[in-house]
């Protein structure tokens, strides 16, 4: 989980020049917060800097820790608008991923395709509560693409995607119709919509 999250804010921030935090953390009880806001005092939070977009470059010299009172460096600079505007994007973006993957295991796990148990469900109802939109419209896109990734798990992609190795295997004999048959239902049925 923590490699996809690494590789999202890679690919979301690769031409990126300012940064910004986004906060994560789990609470007591499992769930997943994540906020451009500081977590109240005494939860321990990983803080994910982000680069956003922003006409002004950080100082030469400049590390990617800002000073603590006492020291020489100057006092951080007010976030821009775009900076803002980037954090917020980037915070909707991963608030969408823990609600898709939430709300995927919720059906999972009501469904009984795995053993669960009571504190399992309320855990992932609330973080799917806590992350998935308010808006009718974006939660039903949430809810497809939650539907997309129990396909993308499902033991018939997982079949699938084993298939297209051994037929991409060096010194497989297969025809490139059957080989490009596989590969496009692979890509069809069986590709996660979140990374």
């Amino acid at each position: 989980m923590r490699r996809a999250l690494a590789t999202l804010l890679t690919v979301l921030l690769a031409t990126s020049t300012a940064f910004a935090q986004v906060y994560r953390w789990v609470d007591e009880n499992g769930v997943i917060h994540l906020s451009s806001q500081k977590p109240p005092a005494g939860v321990k939070a990983e803080r994910i800097d982000i680069k956003t977009s922003s006409s002004s470059k950080r100082p030469a010299g400049s590390s990617g820790n800002r000073g603590s009172s006492g020291s020489n460096q100057p006092a951080p600079r007010p976030a821009s608008p775009e900076q803002i505007a980037g954090r917020e994007q980037l915070l909707s973006q991963l608030k969408t991923r823990e609600c898709v993957i939430a709300l995927e295991a919720l059906e999972r796990k009501t469904g009984g395709a795995e053993p669960t148990s009571a504190t399992e469900i309320k855990r992932l109802k609330q973080t799917a509560e806590l992350n998935c939109s308010q808006d009718p419209v974006r939660r039903r896109q949430q809810e497809e693409m939650a539907a997309k990734l129990q396909v993308a798990n499902s033991p018939s992609c997982v079949d699938a995607r084993n298939k297209l190795g051994d037929m991409m295997a060096p010194g497989s004999s297969v025809p490139r119709d059957q080989l490009r048959a596989q590969q496009a239902f692979v890509d069809e049925h069986c590709t996660s919509p979140i990374r």
